[in-house]
């Protein structure tokens, strides 16, 4: 391998971003670059950029999990029936929510690998049945009138940062570490280099399955509450797409689609490409259908490349 090669194999997805984010300075230099559009985005990517660390688990297990986006609504619509002024304390509408997208993520994590069904399979039929259960809770209609404490989720700041990016920077460090220093985490890429081998060696393939999906559930409820803190109500349509935002994170972040190699560093990039992409096409005013044939072609030239590798 010749040292160019290898040097975009590493660094590459960190030159395109730069390269995205020096085109979209030079186009609107004056609204893009400020302080405040800055925030924006880093604020806007948290929410995705939460579910995407989770995604990145389970795409390099070999996996794909499409019912983030209706976990991220059902938890986050019953949690803001308990999210209500002067009724429950702030940490029980955070604990429902969180421990639906753990038992929603459980569940898929034990179809895939007690039930032997396919990721793709086992996560349509659940985003299905959590879009449902979203409409059912509450007739379909919409749950506002939240407390100020829970609101400051999601408008919030510390020390002028918004604290949806501070949870999103503590995520990235738990993320991180969970995969690159831990047992768990190299269990998960040898899973998905190659099962057969992982179970040879003694690992419990099943139940790191289990763990990888429940993570992603807890990951999308947190997302969930993020996102409804920050709009101040709680839809039935909440994170509708949001599982292609995340999955195309991850991919253009260089998780490999067949799993086995991925690292957060290159989803950050991928989420961060996705943002700085969105806001800078919405400031030069292209349309938002326009943005979406612009991302699925990135979507496909990054499974493209990666099969190249």
């Amino acid at each position: 391998m010749t040292k160019s090669k290898h040097f975009l194999e590493k660094y590459g997805i960190l030159l395109a971003f730069i390269i995205l984010f020096a085109i979209m300075a030079f186009m609107r230099p004056r609204t893009f670059l400020t302080v405040n559009n800055q925030l924006n985005i880093i604020r806007q990517v948290s929410i995705n950029g939460i579910m995407a660390i989770g995604m990145t688990f389970v795409i390099i297990t070999g996996g794909i999990d499409l019912s983030v986006g209706s976990m991220l609504a059902y938890a986050s619509i019953v949690a803001c029936s308990f999210a209500h002024p002067g009724e429950y304390p702030l940490y029980i509408p955070i604990l429902v929510a969180l421990g639906i997208g753990a038992v929603l993520g459980c569940v898929n994590g034990t179809i895939v690998a007690k039930g032997k069904v396919a990721p793709f399979i086992a996560t349509l039929g659940m985003m299905t049945v959590a879009r449902g259960l979203t409409q059912l809770f509450n007739g379909g209609r919409p749950i506002n009138n939240l407390s100020d404490e829970f609101n400051f989720i999601g408008g919030g700041s510390l020390a002028g940062i918004p604290l949806p990016v501070i949870i999103f920077g503590c995520i990235i460090l738990f993320g991180w570490f969970l995969l690159h220093h831990t047992r768990f985490g190299r269990y998960v890429y040898a899973i998905g280099g190659n099962e057969t081998t992982a179970k040879v060696s003694g690992i419990n393939v099943n139940k790191i399955y289990i763990q990888v999906y429940t993570l992603m559930g807890l990951l999308s409820a947190l997302s969930g509450i993020v996102l409804s803190a920050r709009v101040e109500t709680a839809t039935v349509i909440a994170g509708t797409g949001y599982e292609l935002d995340a999955i195309a994170a991850v991919i253009i972040g260089g998780t490999s689609a067949s799993g086995g190699k991925g690292t957060i560093f290159g989803t950050i990039i991928g989420v961060l490409i996705m943002g700085v992409l969105s806001n800078g096409l919405d400031l030069i005013g292209v349309s938002s259908y326009y943005q979406q044939i612009i991302k699925g072609i990135i979507i496909v030239g990054a499974v493209l490349l990666d099969k190249k590798k």
